[in-house]
């Protein structure tokens, strides 16, 4: 799975007839650190989310997945909605090496 910001929604008075009701957002994906990375997506959204939230995504054919009807020309469904993530903030010490002393 992959972290992205919904930063738009695409509205299409024509589609492929199996994605009528579907709604597809634009999507950010995000770096580890929540910056933007790579070029905004289009995906179908499974859950509700609105222009704005932390979302997690799957691509290629695990996006037909959580999708309604089978075999869907879909390349990416967001398939979760994100309230928080807990990063840790340092990194723990690396173990101390000590010198072996020949005799």
């Amino acid at each position: 799975m992959n972290v992205a910001r919904v930063i738009g929604t695409i509205w299409a008075t024509r589609k492929y007839p199996d994605l009528e009701g579907a709604k597809i957002q634009v999507i950010q994906p995000l770096s580890c650190d929540l910056k933007p990375f790579g070029k905004p997506m289009a995906a179908i959204d499974t859950v509700g989310a609105g222009e704005g939230e932390l979302v997690y995504y799957v691509t290629a054919y695990e996006a037909v997945i959580p999708f309604f009807r089978p075999m869907v020309p879909i390349d990416a469904s967001l398939v979760g909605i994100i309230d928080s993530i807990d990063f840790e903030d340092e990194k723990p010490a690396p173990a101390k090496r000590t010198k072996r002393v020949k005799k």
